[in-house]
């Protein structure tokens, strides 16, 4: 027998915890150790698991120590595995370390055969009952253990009620269940070639192998590349002594919760079966009913449950999802694990506890997800709707809208006068700014989560589902999954699940409420990192304002020389052919310049305000050639034509072949500081960043261009200049290129492209969503920080920059500044603040806060159950 051991009973003690027996298993132990009611079993351990992956073989000692554990069961339960006049029935149920509800499989009533079922049928005297059982174990064997079409076993299922006119499974009788069950032997024998197994304990064999491959199947792939669950830590197996919710009507299955998942309250919340076993509920063969119903018909077992439920969550002081079987009206516990629930309950359920007493506000921090938050930061559609969506995409940026269809940036401006538009194109370009702005939401054909549209979107808060599937574009009609869709003709986008809906569908405002205030006034005591925001508008400003943000970390002037009355003189400067003539342009540019950072001045009063001198290259301000108004302008665009133009003329680079358009910004700024600190007697705290820098003479020269134009202009307004780093050079030559600046920004965004050598527009329509599903990558690098790769740069950067100059201010503002395992890093590292988009705001202060309670040592903060 192998010297590892690979099985505990539930009433043993185990020294692997969660981590060996999966979450499951330590449930099913502690809640044995608790008194309460569970049944009889045990658990085979993840290393067992992980050792079956090896080679897809059950280790060596495992059959012979499930037979030992089986026996102990056996004397425990008064009745013999296998037996054909009493048998003892198991489950076989997964049970990862992490919860994944519904992605593994499970297998009920092991150890029927066509005698024992006879037998099961005469100890009970109830042969529906156990006829019921059997037909079950055939069906869930025969599609787990040897992959038999699942439609099958329902079809006859279905068929029989037909012929026998039973709306639901309960209606039919112990005969019927007998032919049904004649009729699941002979699919299984048809489509195997051989009868369903008699044999007790090789079915309880078979069953385990199965459990474990179930670990592998794509949905369970899936579901942890979603939710960032490590493939290596493998999944537990349960034995568990067959408890029956299908004797009659004083038995009965359910789930229950000790608080509402969906607000929070303070209630038994669930659903209870009467005449029903194991998946019952969640499968949705029958509706089932609330779980106050039990009252009525079994109101001991009811007010049992209601006691364990109220012992469960002050053992695990969290909210708590309890599986539950009633067997002729004993109670039995089956399961219980920390509850999946909605943002706002969870904030609710968090803030109340700490209110009761039961948990610390370090525990309440903890324990929320960030990334949950979004839920209560947009419009959402109202989850009371029953809608079918016509297509899906990406969920690239959350929150739902409806408005008419519109095909252009300028329509889009135009019907917006008129009412909510929705800008559906191909793919988006910044010369759409002006139409994102105007519209509603973005749906796009092309493009993944970081796609042009994605990110902007994110940035203004506004909903968008790109890259959809079934939607394709010409000239004027959007086919949409077989609907036509024209010009004015209204669409619902739910940019937090991907789906697009034909039509108007009701929407509901976010959920702020009083424990989203409380809940981020707590994390505000406990963070070191400041959090501000990405910002270019002055509504922007406010709105990050109103969400905690404690400055702007970037503002894109780029956007600002686009729209009606801006682009026409923005094309003129390009067109110029001399100096003369591009300051003539830029100084009408001015005026709206310094209109613009006056408004943002004074939504940010008293803040700093980072402000990113003009970036991308000067092509992105002209139409296409083809679109040309005429030879001049189309003789332009082929001077300015670059085959890479995102490592081309743009950023610092712009500005030291043109300086004139760095000088006109840098007035328009200082002015516009002079106008806020007369009208509000309070300087604005002005950060000047020059993008793209890659040399220190680059910035050298850039700086001293600053200082010269901000003496003509405000020569006793406090300022400071600084730099984006976003190129690898710049990381690796830190210390000299600090020795020019007061400040760093990571611009990770495009640092991400220059170290990775990877084209965000183009990786997730090209290779990288199959780097991501074949594992080459475990996460997107554009969402999710590469902190080996692109983090050891900003390491790097960090030394360098701080070895010269000890006070200078690091900070982030690329999209990860957002991303809470990326501020996680940021905090390790030491930078002193992340920015990110207006409605990420408190993501990012729950994330910093988290970040520092890790740091000192937060594992004592987090709930046992949680």
């Amino acid at each position: 027998m192998s010297a590892a051991r690979f099985v505990f009973d539930f009433d043993e003690p185990s020294p692997g915890g969660r981590e060996l027996l999966g979450g499951k298993g330590i449930g099913l132990a502690e809640m044995t150790e608790l008194g309460l009611p569970v049944p009889g079993g045990f658990t085979i351990t993840t290393d067992a698991f992980r050792s079956y992956a090896i080679g897809r073989q059950l280790p060596e000692g495992l059959a012979e120590e499930v037979r030992a554990h089986v026996a102990a069961l056996e004397v425990k339960c008064g009745k013999r595995f296998g037996d054909h006049d009493d048998p003892l029935l198991v489950s076989v149920r997964s049970g990862a370390a992490v919860s994944m509800p519904g992605m593994m499989d499970t297998i009920l009533n092991l150890g029927l055969n066509d005698e024992a079922v006879e037998g099961l049928a005469a100890r009970t005297g109830n042969p529906r009952f156990a006829y019921d059982s059997y037909r079950r174990l055939i069906q869930m064997f025969g599609e787990v253990v040897d992959g038999i079409d699942p439609r099958r076993f329902p079809d006859a299922l279905a068929a029989l009620k037909r012929e026998r006119g039973a709306r639901s499974d309960a209606d039919l009788g112990a005969e019927d269940l007998r032919a049904l069950v004649a009729s699941y032997r002979g699919i299984y024998r048809e489509e195997k070639g051989r009868d369903f197994p008699a044999g007790a304990t090789d079915q309880l064999m078979r069953a385990v192998g199965a459990v474990f491959d179930s670990w592998d199947t794509p949905r369970a792939r899936v579901y942890r590349g979603a939710n960032g669950i490590p493939d290596d830590i493998g999944t537990a197996v349960n034995v568990v002594q067959m408890v029956f919710g299908n004797k009659g009507d004083r038995s009965g299955t359910g789930v229950a919760f000790t608080r509402n998942p969906a607000t929070g309250a303070r209630e038994l919340y669930g659903e209870f079966l009467a005449n029903a076993q194991g998946e019952d509920v969640v499968a949705g063969i029958r509706t089932p009913q609330p779980v106050e119903a039990m009252a009525l018909i079994m109101p001991r077992a009811y007010e049992e449950l209601r006691a364990a439920l109220r012992r469960l969550e002050e053992r695990y002081r969290d909210m708590q999802d309890v599986e539950f079987t009633v067997e002729d009206g004993a109670l039995y516990l089956l399961q219980t694990r920390a509850a999946k629930r909605t943002a706002a309950a969870a904030l609710k359920a968090a803030v109340e506890m700490v209110e009761e007493g039961m948990i610390s506000r370090e525990e309440a921090i903890v324990r929320i997800d960030p990334a949950s938050l979004d839920q209560l930061l947009h419009p959402r559609i109202d989850p009371a709707e029953a809608l079918k969506a016509a297509a899906k995409g990406l969920n690239a940026s959350p929150g739902a809208a409806s408005g008419g269809v519109v095909f252009d940036a300028e329509t889009a401006v135009e019907r917006a006068k008129g009412g909510p538009v929705i800008l559906v194109r191909t793919e988006t370009t910044p010369d759409d700014i002006h139409g994102m702005i105007a519209a509603q939401g973005i749906l796009t054909v092309h493009g993944g989560m970081t796609s042009h549209a994605a990110v902007v979107a994110r940035g203004m808060g506004k909903p968008c589902v790109a890259g959809c599937e079934g939607l394709s574009l010409e000239e004027g009609v959007a086919h949409l999954a077989g609907h036509d869709l024209r010009e004015g003709d209204v669409i619902t986008i739910d940019g937090g699940s991907g789906q697009v809906y034909v039509g108007k569908v009701k929407l509901v405002p976010p959920q702020l409420n009083e424990d989203f205030e409380t809940l981020l006034s707590w994390t505000d005591v406990h963070r070191r990192l400041r959090v501000r925001a990405n910002a270019d508008t002055p509504e922007d400003a406010a709105r990050a304002r109103e969400f905690g943000a404690e400055g702007i970390g970037l503002c894109r002037t780029e956007h600002m020389f686009f729209g009606e009355e801006r682009l026409p003189v923005m094309q003129e400067m390009i067109l110029a052919e001399k100096e003369p003539g591009r300051r003539a342009a830029l100084e009408r540019l001015l005026p709206f310049q310094q209109a613009d950072f006056e408004g943002i001045f004074a939504a940010m009063s008293g803040l700093p305000v980072t402000i990113r001198l003009l970036d991308p290259p000067l092509h992105e301000f002209l139409p296409l050639e083809e679109q040309a108004s005429d030879e001049r302008m189309r003789a332009r665009i082929r001077v300015l034509h670059e085959s890479n133009p995102m490592l081309g003329m743009r950023g610092c680079r712009l500005g030291l072949v043109y300086p004139e358009i760095y000088e006109m910004q840098i007035r328009a700024i200082a002015r516009a500081a002079l106008a806020v600190e007369a009208r509000f007697g309070e300087a604005p705290l002005v950060e000047i960043m020059h993008p793209l820098v890659g040399f220190a003479e680059e910035l050298r020269r850039l700086r001293e261009l600053t200082e010269r134009v901000w003496m003509q202009e405000a020569p006793d307004m406090p300022h400071t200049v600084g730099t984006m780093i976003e190129l690898p050079r710049a990381c690796i030559r830190a210390e000299e290129i600090a020795g020019e600046a007061q400040f760093f920004s990571f611009g990770t965004n495009d640092l991400t492209q220059t170290a990775l050598g990877v084209s965000r527009d183009d990786a997730d329509r090209t290779f990288l969503m199959h780097y991501l599903e074949d594992r080459v990558l475990e996460r997107n690098p554009f969402e999710v920080l590469d902190t080996e790769g692109v983090g050891g740069l900003m390491r790097i950067a960090v030394a360098g920059g701080r070895a010269r100059n000890p006070s200078l201010k690091i900070g982030i503002c690329g999209e990860h500044g957002g991303e809470p395992r990326s501020i996680a890093f940021c905090h390790g590292i030491g930078l002193d603040y992340v920015s990110c988009s207006p409605f990420r705001v408190p993501i990012a202060r729950l994330a910093a806060a988290q970040a520092a309670l890790a740091q000192e040592g937060a594992s004592r903060y987090v709930a046992a159950g949680g």
